[in-house]
């Protein structure tokens, strides 16, 4: 990994400091010790803030996303790509800081961009307290330093998904692969909760406190609740922190205000705190609701999606910590001799325990949990509780009343070479004192959170050593017993770690809902890295990644149902989440015929899951889209046109911009599946004029559930999207393009058509119009258009009043054909499906000279194919024809 130029500095206070804390320089030796952590390292028995590195450059993975302007150490691991920054350090690292975390090593969970907070606007910072209160309040953080009494507790925050890829490798969730470092611990500085909110004074039937941050995200801004009571509860020490191990807040750790609630998941710890919302029921908070949940094991991922009430059924959420543990040391590879055999060996680790609940005994097995030993445990949490009141970091450090445990401990447990030489594995356990064990084995459940089983490190022996494996390695880093076991067909889930026990047989393997299709080479093994990867950036030679996996597209930029463009404007990134969400089983088979080789792990690590979005502070272009990022527009407007029809208005980003569409091409709308997550990617054509400005009409064909089949994944979440809500668009995409009187392109060769018949059905419509329009709307053009649009019922038809409108003033050069399968009476139409007979009698092959017609058909899969063999039936040849 590159070399990054890093400061080390002592901790930066805040740029501005309340009248009624300690001065600096310090008077005493209790505020000296404030502000000289060396010195009250030597005073005190606790452990202090260590050195802290801060970043003082931008990395160059982040300078394409929007959080260009935040520095970061390079050592994290990215758990999600390259944006938004989610990441856990190095086991090894974390555990070797010891208790306390410095920030830059402290994990991360962001949803998204990171709000930008200068630090002279820190001390003008609002949030509200509002909802079921008598005395609703506007506070702003000088306001909350200066009027509340400062604390300063040490406390663990874990994210819910930690130790996830355990989960995912014997059968993947929905969430991304957190490895066991998702855990880290600090002193943070600030105001008790229940200070605040016992001031606004709750009214009665208040039963929840609802937060919400500063992040901006697709489905609003983050926001989650806790129970009011647990709020007011002193003993559980819920806090608003603006410091962190005695400097303010880090930009990626909520800077300049964030909650900080001890011993539940992480996600309850909301960042950038904006509104503190009092209320009678849970949040309904579109992240409160579809994250942080376990569900019941037997719920797959198609239940969850298709039946909402699972992630509203309140007793799903996860509010306190599970009892947990994990092996540091040995660390995952690390070799010991085996000559030594005389040698002791110390096994260290780290555990935590729940809802304040103080973790009671940690047990070391060496026999695969016939027996177990006590390891010994270090409580430093206890050092602070015992010090004598104290002001430390710029809050009272005096909390030996308080019962609860908020922190993690480490244990370690000296053990000889030669037993571990002959052990098969290391397993380690937990337990809090209200007798809450790990237990054996994981429980599956679609997010994969909590996961808790024990902790096993494999012993494998080789060339006089023994090497020790961890269960897995995080992200997409390879490496573990479980992916090693699991490669060899060993059944993860069988309560043996995968081995086969001998007279027993093994439980069915879980298996994936769907058989995945081969799309990599047998035999191609070439590691192509990131340089090999932008060297093949370019229109003529484009190389793409899916998955990891490396892909040469130029034999397919001339045969691309989607044009050349679909495969260009992926060159040298990563398109997986597009691929995966678009294509078919079919285009997904073809896959091995252009695969070349596999990123490699640097490159991974540089590239996988990228999602490249355009700074959100740069100057707007003069038209919306990128072919090559994903852009932001504002959901202004639902019209509903028909029963289940809408027109979807977005704003641009600003009034004077064009949307940036070429006649004939479409654009991809990306949005998340509200259950699962995972990317819905589809291509629409706007029906608003492409020299619209500020704004862009799409019309919608709605496919809600029904008792017999489930809806359309896209056409739902669009229907269930509030106003002011962001999506995000990425375009122009397609193989056509008119360019007027005749003119057209398709894949880069010109043509020049007399007559366009166009054939579609339902909102098939919508790229047949806007060609349609552009032909009819030049009084120069002397294109002739046939429109064969087929419907179901007559309010089915789409656009009907503009296309109308269109052919009555140049019924010279167009003309509008509707057919109907379930015609009323009074229908003077055409009627029945389209089909052989209709295209023989509307769609005349034999009228034209070659090259002078052209086909357009754009509809349901099954009309397109029934359409493309009549066509040919009728002497159309296959490059007069074009589907949409």
């Amino acid at each position: 990994m590159s070399s990054i130029p890093i400061n080390l500095q002592t901790p930066r206070e805040l740029p501005w400091r309340p009248a009624h804390l300690p001065p600096t320089p310090p008077d005493s030796d209790s505020e000296k010790a404030e502000s000289d952590s060396s010195s009250q390292q030597a005073n005190s028995d606790f452990p202090l803030a260590p050195p802290t590195l801060e970043p003082t450059q931008v990395l160059e993975l982040d300078k394409k996303t929007p959080d260009s302007w935040l520095p970061r150490d390079p050592r994290l691991i990215r758990l999600t790509g390259v944006h938004p920054f989610n990441v856990e350090a190095p086991l090894s690292d974390l555990f070797n800081e010891g208790f306390l975390t410095s920030p830059e090593l402290f994990y991360v969970r962001n949803h998204g961009h990171v709000p930008q907070v200068r630090d002279e606007e820190i001390p003008d910072w609002e949030f509200t307290v509002e909802g079921l209160v008598d005395r609703p309040m506007t506070l702003t953080l000088r306001q909350l330093m200066e009027e509340y009494e400062q604390q300063t507790y040490p406390i663990t925050l874990v994210c819910a998904g930690n130790r996830r890829k355990e989960q995912n490798v014997v059968r993947k969730t929905k969430g991304f692969s957190w490895g066991a470092a998702g855990v880290s611990t600090a002193l943070f500085t600030g105001v008790l909760m229940a200070d605040v909110i016992r001031r606004a004074k709750p009214k009665r039937g208040a039963r929840y406190v609802c937060m919400e941050g500063a992040d901006k995200l697709p489905n609003g801004y983050y926001g989650t609740s806790v129970k009011l009571n647990w709020v007011m509860d002193e003993n559980r020490g819920m806090m608003l922190a603006h410091g962190m191990n005695g400097e303010m807040l880090r930009p990626d750790h909520g800077k300049p205000l964030r909650a900080v609630i001890p011993g539940q998941i992480g996600g309850r710890s909301v960042k950038w705190l904006k509104k503190l919302i009092v209320t009678a029921e849970p949040s309904d908070n579109w992240y409160h609701i579809y994250d942080n949940r376990v569900l019941p094991t037997m719920v797959s991922p198609e239940e969850s999606a298709n039946k909402p009430e699972w992630w509203t059924d309140e007793r799903y959420a996860i509010y306190d910590l599970s009892t947990n543990s994990a092996i540091a040391y040995p660390a995952h590879d690390e070799r010991l001799s085996m000559t030594e055999s005389s040698e002791n060996y110390r096994v260290k680790g780290y555990a935590y325990g729940g809802g304040g609940r103080r973790v009671t005994r940690v047990e070391i097995s060496l026999d695969q949990g016939k027996t177990w030993r006590l390891a010994n445990i270090d409580y430093a949490e206890d050092r602070y509780r015992d010090a004598s009141p104290q002001h430390l970091y710029g809050g009272s450090l005096d909390f030996g009343w308080r019962e609860a445990s908020f922190c993690w401990c480490f244990w370690e447990l000296d053990m000889s070479v030669a037993e571990l030489a002959g052990a098969k594995d290391i397993l380690c356990r937990a337990m809090d004192e209200s007798m809450n064990l790990q237990p054996r084995d994981l429980y599956w459940s679609v997010l994969g959170m909590m996961n808790n089983p024990w902790y096993r490190i494999a012993i494998c022996k080789e060339d006089g050593h023994l090497r020790f494996e961890h269960p897995t390695q995080p992200a997409l880093m390879p490496g573990g017993w479980m992916e090693r076991v699991k490669k060899s067909g060993g059944d993860l889930t069988n309560g043996f770690w995968g081995e086969q026990i001998e007279g027993q047989s093994s439980p069915k393997v879980i298996e994936e809902e769907k058989a995945e299709i081969k799309m990599t080479k047998d035999g191609v093994n070439e590691k192509i890295t990131i340089d090999d990867l932008r060297k093949h950036d370019k229109e003529d030679a484009p190389w793409f990644v899916v998955n990891g996996e490396v892909y040469d597209g130029t034999a397919f930029l001339k045969e691309h149902p989607g044009g050349a463009t679909s495969i260009t404007s992926a060159a040298g990134l990563d398109c997986s989440d597009e691929f995966m969400a678009i294509h078919s089983e079919t285009a997904k088979s073809m896959m091995p015929d252009y695969h070349i080789g596999s990123l490699d792990e640097e490159g991974r690590a540089a590239l996988a899951g990228e999602d490249i979005t355009l700074d959100e502070n740069a100057p707007p272009s003069p038209s919306f889209l990128s072919s090559r990022a994903w852009k932001k527009a504002i959901l202004r407007t639902k019209k509903s046109v028909s029963w289940d029809t809408h027109i979807f208005t977005f704003k641009l980003e600003h009034d004077d911009q064009i949307l940036g569409l070429p006649t004939g091409q479409h654009l991809m709308i990306r949005l998340r599946d509200p259950a699962t997550r995972e990317a819905i990617i589809r291509s629409y054509t706007p029906i608003s004029e492409i020299s619209k400005r500020g704004y862009m009409d799409v019309l919608v064909k709605l496919y809600l559930d029904t008792n017999d089949r489930p809806g359309g994944k896209m056409s739902k979440a669009l229907d269930s999207l509030p106003i002011g809500h962001y999506v995000d668009f990425k375009g122009p995409i397609g193989k056509f393009q008119y360019l007027g009187k005749g003119r057209c392109d398709v894949n880069g060769d010109e043509r020049h058509v007399k007559t366009f018949y166009m054939i579609c059905g339902g909102s098939g419509i919508t790229p047949i119009y806007q060609v349609f329009r552009a032909v009819v709307q030049d009084r120069d053009d002397k294109t002739k258009c046939v429109v064969l649009d087929g419907n179901r019922l007559l309010e089915d038809i789409l656009c009907k009043a503009e296309l109308d409108g269109f052919a009555k003033d140049n019924a010279e050069k167009c003309r509008l054909l509707y057919t109907l399968t379930q015609a009323p009476e009074e229908w003077t139409g055409l009627r029945g499906r389209i089909a052989a007979p209709l295209l023989s009698e509307h769609v005349g092959r034999k009228l034209h000279a070659d090259g002078e017609a052209m086909v357009l058909v754009c509809g349901p899969e099954a009309l397109e194919k029934s359409v493309h063999q009549a066509l040919l039936g009728n002497g159309w040849k296959d490059d007069e024809l074009l589907f949409f």
